[in-house]
């Protein structure tokens, strides 16, 4: 008799099967996650922002950041409040740049892809939002929140 050092063909299939199963069970709970996460680091750069927003204006008796109502003034007021370069948002646009609105009173972000902006800020009351008024990936949040309401 002889010896054969391997697997069989069959052996081969059966593993394969029972790693297409542990993939199909997995996947779905791995892309879940990744959305939950671009949520929740939309959240931490919201807070991130808007407390150099409050820090700004603490240092400098109340006034706003953004005075000049240009995206690079704004910019130029909260670089010594950030860590690094204004953050880049990973929805609306995927970009840093920044609308301006000069009217006190609430502000909501654009729909679809109208919006060349990914953030939105109101300098006459220091609001600082997403820039889209799409729907959160985030199930654990409300299933109607919209990323201009984080």
């Amino acid at each position: 008799m002889r010896k054969h050092n391997g697997f069989t063909l069959v052996e081969l299939v059966v593993v394969v099967m029972i790693l297409g199963i542990l993939a199909a069970v997995a996947a779905p709970k791995l892309l879940g996650t990744s959305s939950a996460a671009a949520d929740n680091g939309i959240k931490q750069t919201l807070a991130i922002v808007r407390d150099a927003v409050e820090r700004y204006a603490a240092e400098n008796g109340g006034a706003l950041p953004g005075d000049l109502e240009t995206e690079a003034d704004l910019k130029a007021d909260l670089v010594p409040y950030l860590r690094g370069t204004f953050p880049t948002c990973p929805v609306a646009g995927q970009t840093n740049k920044i609308k301006i609105t000069t009217t006190a009173g609430a502000i909501a972000g654009e729909a679809g892809n109208a919006q060349t902006e990914s953030w939105h800020y109101n300098s006459a009351d220091g609001q600082f939002i997403v820039n889209s008024s799409e729907l959160t990936n985030n199930d654990n949040d409300a299933p109607t929140l919209k990323y201009d309401q984080l």
